[in-house]
């Protein structure tokens, strides 16, 4: 819990200082993401399954991360503009674009992690 804690804050908040210097909603959830999930990737080989450092779980990572990226971005990349258009609230469009690309993200990583890359 506290990985993924700590790997959104350093993705949420990307992505709000990006798009606060004007940067492309898309393109700043994109940027966001890669740093998020660099921390979320080593914080959970040592910490959350205390995995040994391996080329095949790398490898299956950045697989599961390509898939991910594309979930997760594709979402954000659609419901920013919808919110935005329904409440004309720049803040709560990020805020719940991001939850709903974060969570459904958060499901796939966590289940294919621990089924797959991860097991024992």
């Amino acid at each position: 819990m506290a990985v993924g804690a700590v790997s959104a804050v350093v993705d949420y908040g990307l992505l709000l200082v990006i798009m606060a210097v004007g940067v492309d909603y898309t393109l700043s959830k994109a940027i966001s993401w890669v740093f998020g999930t660099l921390t979320a990737y080593a914080l959970n080989r040592r910490w959350t399954f205390q995995a040994a450092p391996s080329k095949r779980r790398f490898v299956l990572s950045m697989a599961l991360y390509c898939t991910t990226f594309a979930v997760q971005v594709g979402i954000f990349h659609f419901l920013y503009p919808w919110i935005l258009g329904q409440w004309d609230n720049v803040w709560l469009a990020q805020t719940g674009g991001y939850v709903v690309a974060q969570g459904v993200a958060t499901v796939i990583n966590f289940f294919v992690q621990r089924l797959v890359i991860f097991r024992d």
